[in-house]
């Protein structure tokens, strides 16, 4: 039974595998596709959430520590579904950038 469902980061996925004993496929998965510590996705998500923009939920701030996008054109493909105006692409680009 699901209780309930909340989108974590791959850092965060990768903090719950510490007792799993047949991990090494997805320690392998996870070492390859994330390039943020736990501690920086949380920090990172905390300033993203910081902007307020009530075009960006839960979802897309996980998207974005996931893939990192490092110009407006990546972004727009992460955040598909969300319109943002040139200056909010930038605000949260700089965020990024901080921990790329």
């Amino acid at each position: 039974m699901i209780l309930s469902q909340k989108p974590v980061t791959i850092a965060e996925a990768k903090s719950y595998m510490k007792d799993i004993e047949s991990k090494e496929e997805v320690t392998n998965y996870f070492k390859k596709f994330s390039s943020i510590s736990l501690e920086d996705s949380n920090k990172m998500i905390s300033e993203l959430q910081a902007l307020n923009n009530i075009k960006l939920r839960e979802e897309n701030f996980v998207k974005l520590v996931d893939f990192m996008p490092a110009d407006a054109e990546e972004l727009s493909k992460v955040l598909n579904e969300v319109s943002l105006t040139e200056e909010e692409a930038q605000a949260v680009l700089s965020i990024v950038k901080n921990y790329s």
